[in-house]
């Protein structure tokens, strides 16, 4: 068979194929019942809706600002210190920052119980 015997033969096909699937669309079309939709008759009006400007925010002056942190501070603010801070010693033994540990021995078996998780 030559190829454009082949063709056509397919084009045929094709076209064949694509008319069924028309005309199956178009029978489902008609078939359905329709629904009608009413356009109102009443004008349609716009409502434009009325936006209250942003509520302004208060501005304090400096000196206001000061008052205000050291109402909130309170007395602590004024009797507060370097006294006051606790000082922090690490363990001995331990320097995490260069990975020294303290010493200490783990068991075979720990390690393999690790391991068969």
């Amino acid at each position: 068979m030559k190829s454009s015997a082949l063709k056509s033969l397919i084009k045929e096909a094709v076209k064949e194929a694509i008319q069924e699937e028309l005309k199956d669309i178009l029978l489902e079309a008609i078939k359905t019942p329709k629904v009608i939709t009413q356009i109102p008759t009443a004008p349609l009006t716009e409502t434009i809706a009325h936006t209250p400007p942003p509520p302004e925010t208060p501005t304090m002056t400096a000196e206001a600002k000061r008052a205000a942190y050291e109402n909130i501070l309170g007395d602590t603010a004024s009797t507060f210190n370097s006294n006051q801070v606790q000082s922090f010693q690490p363990q001995q033994g331990m320097d995490v920052a260069n990975g020294t540990l303290p010493a200490g021995e783990v068991d075979m078996n720990q390690i393999m119980g690790l391991m068969n998780k």
